[in-house]
C-alpha cells in the first residue's frame, strides 16, 4: 500500500468517527477527562429540559423593548414589525 493510500484511508476513518459521534462527547473529548463516567454524569444534569415555560412579552415600540430587556427578558425575535421577548416563569 502506498502511504497517500493509507492517509486518505486513516482521514476518511476519522471522518466516520467524528460523524458518528455525539456533540457532548466531542467536547468532552476535547478536554480529555480523567474519568468519562463523571463527566457523562454532569452532562446529562445540565440537559435543557423541554417543558421549560417562558412568559413572552411583544414590544411594537423602542421604549417597551427597553423596559422588556431591563426586566430582564431576553430578545427571541422580530415578526411583522415587532419583537419578540421571553423571559422564564
Amino acid at each position: 500500500m502506498s502511504i497517500d493510500l493509507l492517509v486518505k484511508l486513516r482521514d476518511t476513518i476519522n471522518e466516520e468517527i467524528e460523524r458518528l459521534t455525539p456533540p457532548n462527547l466531542r467536547t468532552v473529548q476535547s478536554y480529555n477527562p480523567e474519568n468519562i463516567k463523571n463527566t457523562l454524569i454532569y452532562t446529562h444534569l445540565i440537559k435543557k429540559e423541554e417543558n421549560e415555560e417562558y412568559i413572552s412579552k411583544v414590544a411594537t415600540t423602542i421604549e417597551e423593548g427597553r423596559a422588556y430587556i431591563e426586566a430582564g427578558f431576553q430578545y427571541v425575535c422580530d415578526i411583522q414589525g415587532a419583537q419578540l421577548f421571553k423571559k422564564r416563569k
